[in-house]
């Protein structure tokens, strides 16, 4: 599994309703894409659950690093971001765990995200193995969050160059209710043709 956004932010006056027409109008065409486990269409609203920009951020599960590929640069798919928005940074994580919730079949409304930088001196016995230990006790975290009864699904992935941990969850509801989230999203779309091939549990 591995794990891609791109944040796309947006000038506090910019209608928001142009972002939502996109993806009324396309977001279908990932729903049948081979090797994508799943993309969340995201979006922040300025002003809206203490969000201080607009943003389009579209996030995604990849089930096949090879389709992955394809789409950022095979011209199947991300053309038409780089075309009508310019290029963006591309954020990408390595997936630790992933847990099916509750309401894995229900359409997801929202979703939350955080982004946790990892410290150096996570090996305090000089043993090698603190960052092993400190992933295992995120990753107890995750699960016990992934039993709430909205969610959809919760992810755990690490980014290795910046040492970043990435924890996003989507939820059937339109709260989100994860005290430690950074951010908070509303979900417009979900396309998820490999949902059923997303690993359970703890990658490797």
């Amino acid at each position: 599994m591995y794990a891609k956004q791109y944040e796309i932010t947006l000038p506090a006056g910019y209608d928001m309703g142009v972002i939502r027409k996109r993806v009324a109008d396309g977001g279908h065409v990932l729903d049948d894409w081979a090797g994508l486990g799943l993309k969340a269409y995201l979006i922040r609203e300025r002003g809206v659950a203490g969000s201080p920009v607009n943003q389009y951020a579209p996030f995604y599960l990849w089930n096949d690093t090879g389709a992955m590929a394809r789409f950022l640069v095979g011209g199947r798919g991300f053309q038409n971001i780089i075309r009508d928005f310019g290029r963006p940074a591309v954020q990408h994580w390595t997936g630790v765990a992933c847990h099916a919730g509750p309401a894995r079949t229900a359409p997801p409304q929202a979703a939350s995200r955080r982004l946790t930088p990892l410290p150096g001196d996570a090996d305090p016995q000089g043993t090698g193995l603190g960052l092993s230990a400190l992933i295992e006790a995120e990753e107890e975290q995750l699960k016990q969050l992934a039993r709430h009864d909205a969610v959809h699904t919760a992810a755990l992935a690490v980014d290795p160059h910046h040492w970043t941990l990435l924890r996003i969850v989507l939820w059937a509801d339109t709260s989100t209710p994860d005290e430690d989230a950074t951010e908070r999203y509303e979900v417009l779309h979900l396309s998820a043709p490999g949902l059923k091939d997303l690993p359970e549990g703890r990658n490797g």
